[in-house]
């Protein structure tokens, strides 16, 4: 299989400022890229499928380019837990695709990294080298279901270790069942990256991830949750960019109500809905990704 170009930006932060890692596919001197985004616990390396897909169907020169969110992957982590917010991840966002510098610009992003581009599209007045072409909302929307949330807050920032890769990768099946039917060998592959060795270099793995960033996720309760869906939708019928709004049709954080009002205000997202699957669609299957690769490409 095919490796990405590992490649880090610096950002500034509350304190002394951090690194963000973001990985490449395809041509590095590009001027169209597309950014891809992944959810709150997961990493950049989750859009290695659908980016070598982008890359080989593309007609013209193309880059994929997939951060790893500060405190993720192979980025630096925060002093400060409250950093760990949309406001941070934004600006981290700002700040690599200044370095980047794209003549054109299209994002994919699933989950939390559709709510940072929610916030960077909906916002025309921030400093973007381009505005967004078209906006890929995989599974996320103004409205976020509390009972995901709660869901996902009953795991969230677990400090657990495995001995192998292969027992992560049960685990992390135990909690992910909602993506949808994956073989066994694609799961091991997307689970590979989300474990690194242990610290202190015994034998085993942890997961990729900070477990502060929990902290500010716990904090939120329905009553904030709720009042934030205002701002949400505010910044989303600011949205002018093509929209295409991808939904698991069993998904339990984006409802078909919410959807459908996608569907009918600000940029009219063009809906697309996946049977058998939840939240969210991990753009492996082929139906998802040719569903992503035909509104990008055309």
């Amino acid at each position: 299989m095919a490796k990405p170009k590992l490649n880090y930006v610096s950002c500034p932060d509350a304190g002394a400022g951090h690194r963000m890692a973001y990985w490449e596919w395809g041509d590095p001197q590009a001027s169209h890229i597309v950014l891809c985004v992944h959810g709150l616990s997961r990493q950049g390396r989750d859009f290695d499928v659908l980016a070598q897909a982008l890359v080989a169907r593309s007609n013209s020169p193309l880059r994929v380019v997939c951060p790893d969110v500060v405190g993720r992957g192979m980025s630096d982590w925060l002093a400060d837990p409250q950093g760990y917010q949309l406001p941070q991840y934004a600006a981290d966002m700002l700040a690599l695709l200044a370095q980047l510098q794209p003549a054109a610009l299209d994002w994919v992003g699933t989950s939390m990294g559709g709510l940072i581009g929610m916030g960077i599209c909906g916002q025309p007045s921030l400093p973007l080298p381009v505005p967004v072409r078209r906006l890929v909302l995989n599974d996320v929307g103004p409205v976020v279901q509390w009972e995901a949330l709660a869901r996902i807050g009953s795991y969230l920032g677990r400090s657990v270790q495995f001995e192998s890769v292969e027992q992560a990768a049960n685990a992390l099946w135990l909690v992910s069942a909602s993506f949808g039917p994956h073989t066994a060998a694609q799961w091991l592959e997307l689970s590979r990256h989300m474990v690194k060795p242990l610290a202190d270099g015994s034998p085993g793995v942890a997961l990729h991830y900070d477990p502060a960033i929990a902290v500010p996720f716990r904090a939120i309760t329905q009553e904030s949750a709720t009042q934030g869906e205002a701002l949400m939708w505010q910044l989303y019928d600011a949205i002018t960019a093509k929209t295409l709004l991808l939904r698991g049709a069993d998904s339990d954080l984006l409802s078909r109500a919410t959807a459908q009002a996608m569907a009918e205000r600000g940029p009219h997202a063009q809906l697309v809905e996946f049977a058998g699957v939840g939240h969210a669609p991990t753009l492996i299957a082929q139906d998802q990704i040719d569903a992503v690769a035909t509104f990008l490409l055309g």
